[in-house]
């Protein structure tokens, strides 16, 4: 029997928005802790069928309080719920995510962020040769449902040994690499929602598999793990 995501879900993050403060929190923290086990229901479920095809080595389920310690916002407490899936061995890069938020669930995935020596080698392989990506990124089905990497993460002109006149400087001015999705509250609260999840996570896997092998190899091919 499938999951989905409970509607006093969202009505709890709902009224949370507008009394964010540990008074609350505190008063309320029944009806938390029994979403919170609902909602870890469905997050078992989501990986429970990535490992159908994938194999995941770690779920982290994001704690509900915020850090507030360098913020300008000092509310406590995160008015979304979201879960993060790593996948198994250093031969497999690429990570899926899933937000759950009132008007704002989303699903996204892909390399957030890379560790520098990670970012430069994604780079030289989007310098030296940009037709796999593109044509992953142009697939159909890949292209209706994400409408390729999200821009906001990326250099104004170009990063440090890369010139500005690249023709695929469109993709080595970004910092990140990922994709995202969003929901609506009725596609996230249908019954089927586990389903649309992990379909969409499937359409990743294209791209997944192509930069695990580009994170695991020099710009020869050559492999850089045991």
């Amino acid at each position: 029997m499938s999951t989905s995501i409970p509607k006093s879900a969202f009505t709890f993050l709902n009224k949370l928005k507008k009394n964010n403060h540990r008074d609350w929190m505190q008063a309320n923290k029944k009806e938390y802790q029994a979403n919170e086990k609902a909602l870890k229901e469905f997050y078992a479920e989501i990986e429970n069928g990535l490992n159908q095809n994938d194999e995941i080595e770690k779920v982290k389920v994001f704690r509900i309080n915020r850090d507030i310690r360098f913020s300008k916002d000092k509310t406590p407490y995160n008015v979304h719920r979201s879960v993060s899936y790593s996948r198994a061995g250093a031969h497999r890069r690429g990570g899926y995510y899933l937000r759950i938020e009132p008007g704002k669930t989303a699903v996204a995935g892909g390399f957030f962020g890379p560790e520098p020596p990670d970012l430069l080698r994604i780079r030289k392989e989007f310098e030296m040769d940009s037709n796999e990506i593109r044509k992953i990124l142009a697939q159909k089905d890949f292209d209706k449902a994400f409408g390729g990497f999200v821009q906001e993460y990326a250099v104004k002109t170009a990063p440090k040994g890369f010139s500005k006149e690249d023709p695929n400087i469109d993709l080595i001015r970004l910092k990140s690499f990922f994709v995202v999705r969003e929901f609506s509250d009725e596609e996230a609260l249908s019954k089927d929602f586990a389903k649309v999840v992990l379909k969409h996570y499937e359409l990743m896997r294209p791209f997944f598999d192509y930069m695990s092998e580009v994170l695991t190899t020099d710009l020869n091919g050559v492999s850089t793990i045991d």
